[in-house]
């Protein structure tokens, strides 16, 4: 794994999506014949958060891949509060908690291990391995990679419908703009892995009664409002002096 990363970093990236996508479509039809939700996703994802998370800690890769404090003050982030409201969007419609104990559990474990991973090889060894050559091509390309990927819902046994999976990924491409602006101009994924991994555990105990489509496209284009929202008040707030080099 070392060297592929010694090697090429943009290899090293593209693989770990490929190896994470694929995975999690094999774990989702493995959830059905298990008979616990999330239960084969968790099981693949919390081994591969455990390697990525020693193999930067062995090569001394933390502040690179932004698992460290901020550089700058969170008073210039507005503390996190935009961060706050995008993670209970799920909440929005009120709190249900339909599913068991057993399906809880192992979906607020997947979920963590998801914000973890997807933070990582995306905003930290997809962006990271494009930045040095152009900042600007890093952001877009990573963010709408991101966002894109989600269309893989409609095709692993997530049994996700084309409008849902459309506004996951109109949300998810907002959120990747958001994400990276935070760690390009922070130096921290932190905000980011706990943000993601908020808004995903939360969708168990969202309230879906009375969700139209129309319910559910105004509610992701309020999520989309706020978010370009805040990503643009970030680059206005932070001085491109304090973007991190790391």
């Amino acid at each position: 794994m070392k060297k592929l990363y010694e090697k090429n970093e943009l290899a090293f990236a593209i693989t770990w999506i490929v190896i994470y996508c694929v995975l999690q479509s094999f774990a989702n039809p493995l959830n059905k014949r298990i008979g616990i939700e999330y239960s084969a996703s968790a099981l693949f994802c919390v081994p591969q958060s455990l390697i990525l998370l020693f193999f930067i800690w062995k090569n001394k890769l933390s502040k690179r891949y932004g698992l460290c404090k901020s550089s700058v003050p969170a008073r210039r982030f507005l503390y996190y509060a935009p961060l706050a409201v995008l993670a209970t969007g799920n909440l929005w419609n009120g709190i249900s908690a339909a599913y068991p104990l057993t399906d809880i559990v192992c979906h607020i474990l997947f979920m963590l291990c998801v914000g973890f991973v997807e933070e990582v090889i995306f905003r930290g060894f997809l962006f990271k391995a494009i930045e040095k050559d152009n900042a600007k091509s890093a952001i877009i390309i990573s963010s709408v990679t991101f966002g894109m990927g989600h269309f893989i819902n409609l095709f692993n046994g997530s049994g996700m419908d084309f409008i849902a999976n459309l506004c996951q990924i109109c949300f998810a491409v907002a959120a990747g703009f958001l994400f990276v602006t935070i760690f390009y101009r922070g130096g921290s994924l932190f905000p980011c892995i706990i943000t993601h991994a908020a808004i995903n555990m939360l969708s168990i105990f969202a309230n879906k009664a009375g969700v139209t489509v129309e319910k559910k496209i105004l509610h992701v284009l309020v999520m989309i409002v706020l978010t370009v929202s805040y990503t643009f008040i970030l680059t206005k707030l932070l001085p491109k002096h304090q973007i991190s080099k790391e």
